[in-house]
């Protein structure tokens, strides 16, 4: 009784106590995952907390646990349209980036360490993948926002590239403890029959799990409390299956929560959220106890030939992977170093350290030590400069306006509906534009609409007002869009700088609905087109992504341009005024009056 209460005690004063830690260290920028690693340090055998913790077959087994939840809630919130968009460079930083990378940092362990081949290329493939959990957190835990294509690339790699860098583990691992060598055909095809059938069955397991998890949602009718629950379990069932029949139960999970996220049903709420805090407390546990798990004393004689294997890793392995996988696909330079850079390590690395040290390769603790340094170097080096590094390369966004957003009402049997309510903003585009007409995304539809305590019914034949509250009954991934429409507005300066826009449409959509909507004066022969047709007939063959239309005080901005197609377009409604001779010629002497006013303040403060 004594040792049971013990255990509660300990493990919820850990988990408490990391929690606060991590409140206070976002003041300083520090990234969490770091925080609840360094927090297991402190409390461990050589730390004050003094906790003596060695058992790395349980660590493995609570890391599984932990990793399927983390890419469960991962999949859920992975946009389909996002993972249409890049599932081709994402795949390819998935599958022959960690190759690479694996190969590279192989080589540079084996002359740094001294490592035999197959311990080296070990390492290699323990710390080949980038952390979904690293990734995920990082890059939402200060309301940063990147270029959409950047983002939903690094997010979908890193949810993907496990069952690579496990498989690799796995293959290093059969090599070093039961004599597994590559030297005949027969058995290089088996070890790539073997990927094949990872990959495959875990698709296969995914869909079709996926498709079960919905049937029973849709099917049982529980208390709402329960369908998180039921979820959770059936995706944790179906992860297992997949790893007993050897496939990849990691895709697998990944694939049934991608699929749960994106079809409308009636719990879409209860499963979100518990399923964020579920996340959140496997990343906290997995964290804490790979932090009790290190004796720091034995990272001493290794942390400099570990910064030497991570600054190979870093700098030549992942930028070398990085450009070869992403060439193809036209990303612009600053995007593929932002992208290079991003290759954050983390608990998926020391989790796969884990494996050899059970399995009893010789030198697995040489093995755990570095790959351990290693993500330490990654989340202070790379987690601490994310928000910099988004920033030099030109990648980062600023953050969406926030709109006064009501409570939400639950709809069990809305079908991934929700009730919102709005306050109109002052500076909004409904308000500047005089907008008679509401822009509204798809499937949204006005219930109602109050203005001074009082429900209108007439229409709305002048638009909206600044303060009124309007309550819409929408699609859950309207959201966005909503924000940006009843928000207040950027600046034509930001915008201009930044080249944002205050919606995106899909290049099929009709030029006529288009101008209906907004106002734009399009000929009978333009009417007849799909928005995209049309830019290209206003731009010509030769279409680069940001290329812009203006009509009729609109501006048309070419989104997702790839061989002269343009996938999207996005609508700029309150764009910079173009700039004449004379106008430009009025703000360069407006701005040589405001240096030469500048430099007279700072000889006059000199001076005196």
């Amino acid at each position: 009784m004594d040792f049971a209460n013990q255990v509660i005690l300990v493990s919820a004063g850990l988990i408490t106590f990391a929690i606060f830690a991590g409140a206070l260290s976002s003041r300083i920028g520090a990234p969490l995952l770091l925080v609840f690693l360094a927090f297991g340090m402190l409390v461990g055998e050589e730390g004050p907390g003094g906790i003596v913790f060695n058992d790395f077959s349980f660590a493995y087994l609570a890391g599984s646990f932990a990793l399927a939840i983390i890419l469960f809630d991962g999949g859920l919130r992975t946009n389909r349209a996002a993972l249409r968009r890049v599932w081709a460079p994402a795949g390819a930083l998935a599958t022959a980036g960690v190759v690479i990378t694996t190969l590279i940092t192989g080589v540079a362990a084996k002359f740094i360490l001294g490592l035999g081949w197959i311990e080296a290329m070990l390492l290699g493939a323990i710390v080949g993948s980038t952390d979904a959990a690293a990734v995920f957190l990082l890059l939402h835990q200060r309301g940063l926002r990147l270029r959409p294509r950047v983002a939903n690339t690094l997010e979908v790699e890193s949810a993907v590239n496990d069952p690579m860098a496990i498989f690799l583990t796995l293959a290093f691992v059969g090599m070093a403890t039961q004599g597994v060598v590559l030297d005949s055909i027969g058995a290089v095809a088996a070890q790539i029959g073997n990927f094949l059938w990872q990959m495959t069955g875990g698709v296969i397991f995914g869909f079709a799990g996926g498709w079960l998890v919905l049937r029973a949602i849709d099917r049982l009718n529980l208390s709402p409390g329960l369908y998180p629950i039921m979820v959770g379990s059936l995706a944790l069932l179906i992860f297992a299956i997949a790893q007993s029949a050897g496939a990849s139960g990691y895709v697998a999970i990944f694939l049934i929560g991608f699929t749960v996220g994106n079809t409308p049903h009636r719990a879409t709420s209860e499963i979100a959220r518990f399923t964020d805090g579920m996340a959140w407390l496997a990343q906290i546990c997995m964290f804490l106890m790979l932090g009790l798990l290190v004796t720091p004393s034995n990272l001493v004689p290794l942390i400099l030939p570990g910064l030497a294997v991570a600054a190979v890793m870093f700098l030549v392995a992942r930028p070398i992977a990085v450009w070869i996988c992403l060439r193809p696909f036209d990303f612009a330079r600053n995007e593929t170093g932002f992208i290079s850079w991003l290759g954050l390590r983390g608990s998926v690395a020391v989790f796969l350290a884990v494996i050899p040290v059970f399995a009893g390769v010789e030198g697995a603790n040489v093995l755990f030590a570095v790959a351990y340094v290693i993500v330490l170097v990654s989340l202070i080096a790379q987690g601490w400069t994310i928000a910099l590094s988004a920033r030099w390369s030109k990648v980062e966004l600023p953050p969406r306006p926030a709109a006064r957003r009501g409570v939400e009402l639950d709809l069990p049997a809305g079908k991934g509906k929700s009730v919102v309510a709005y306050t109109v903003d002052p500076l909004s585009i409904l308000v500047l534009r005089r907008m008679k007409r509401l822009p509204l995304p798809e499937g949204t539809t006005v219930i109602s609409v109050m203005r001074e305590g009082v429900v209108l019914t007439e229409t709305l034949a002048e638009g909206l007002k600044a303060g009124d509250v309007v309550l819409l009954l929408i699609n859950v991934d309207a959201v966005p869009a909503l924000d940006r429409l009843f928000g207040a507005r950027r600046t034509r300066e930001r915008k201009k700088e930044e080249g944002l826009v205050d919606f995106t449409l899909e290049g099929t959509t009709s030029a006529a609905v288009v101008g209906d909507i907004y106002g734009l004066s399009l000929s009978p022969e333009e009417r007849e087109l799909d928005i995209a047709t049309f830019m290209r007939s206003r731009l010509g063959k030769d279409v680069k992504e940001g290329a812009r239309v203006r009509v009729d005080g609109v501006e048309l901005v070419a989104r997702n341009v790839a061989e002269g197609r343009i996938g999207q377009v996005g609508l700029d409604l309150d764009p910079p005024e173009q700039e004449t001779l004379v106008t430009g010629l009025r703000r360069r002497l407006r701005d040589s009056v405001s240096e030469l006013r500048e430099l007279f303040l700072v000889e006059q403060d000199r001076k005196s």
